[in-house]
């Protein structure tokens, strides 16, 4: 098929235009849910309830269910968004819970396990310069991710419309002072967190990627114990990392979104498990205690 190269203020239509050709071409499979708000401490969290996973766990029980399986090589043409830079190309997310959800995919096989590189901040800053979104990447199986082929996520924002907030955990992210790594009180496990005073994500490539990339390092640094695995989030505001010490808590499989105050379960079940427990003890479990 024809390979669009990355033209900057056209990818957020072309994530469009290849979501409604996807969908009728009956190769994405968006995921219905009703979503839920419940408060815990200052944050709203948004829980999302799963209606059906039944195609997307028929899907996986093919040729993605051997370990050997990688479905970004080659990946599905009909996924195929954008190249977003020499080393990576831009996908739909095939099963997405989110609308317009995007992967950021290196070319070549890299592992989920490996350090994020100036490669993959250049690519994340060129989507996320696009359109008002949330990025994210799950290091490591541990972390939610469900795919050993190096990927980054991004997701539009806000991810409710009916907070106050683009991303629900941002009234416990504290006014720290602007580009210092350090922590938020508020977040009862362990992290990293750093407030950027001049958005990365604005400066021309280079200096984008440069920043964020150093961004990044300075939050592995200040935690601790080793980070890996581990959940980074950010934002043209601020960037955040969890290291991981489980992926599921109460049966439910948690990823990045989760530190953003966006969970999903599977059935009713999970959300009156969630409530009991609430989702800022539930997010403990599979993190680390705050220093």
């Amino acid at each position: 098929m024809h390979r669009m190269a990355f033209q900057p203020g056209t990818l957020w239509s072309a994530i469009v235009d290849r979501t409604a050709a996807a969908q009728r071409a009956g190769a994405i499979f968006p995921i219905p849910t009703t979503a839920t708000f419940l408060k815990d401490r200052n944050v709203t969290f948004l829980v999302r309830v799963v209606a059906n996973l039944e195609r997307k766990h028929a899907d996986r029980a093919g040729p993605a269910a051997s370990p050997d399986f990688n479905p970004f090589l080659p990946y599905d043409d009909r996924m195929y968004v954008a190249d977003i830079s020499p080393s990576h190309v831009c996908l739909l997310n095939k099963f997405n819970v989110v609308e317009h959800h995007a992967l950021i995919v290196t070319r070549a096989f890299e592992s989920q396990d490996e350090l994020l590189s100036l490669a993959d901040f250049d690519a994340l800053a060129k989507g996320m310069r696009e359109f008002p979104s949330l990025g994210f990447y799950n290091a490591g199986t541990v972390a939610g991710a469900s795919q050993r082929h190096k990927h980054l996520q991004i997701v539009p924002l806000p991810l409710a419309k009916q907070l106050a907030v683009p991303v629900p955990i941002e009234p416990a992210l504290d006014r720290t002072v602007p580009d210092k790594p350090g922590s938020c009180p508020s977040l009862p496990w362990l992290h990293g967190f750093v407030r950027f005073g001049r958005s990365p994500i604005d400066d021309a490539d280079d200096r984008a990627a440069e920043r964020l990339l150093a961004a990044y390092r300075d939050l592995l640094h200040v935690l601790p114990r080793p980070a890996s695995p581990y959940n980074l989030l950010c934002t043209r505001e601020w960037m955040l990392l969890v290291p991981r010490s489980a992926e599921h808590a109460s049966g439910m499989s948690i990823n990045a979104l989760g530190f953003a105050g966006a969970l999903l379960v599977r059935n009713d079940a999970e959300l009156h498990e969630v409530e009991r427990t609430g989702p800022m003890s539930l997010l403990q479990r599979v993190s680390f205690p705050a220093r």
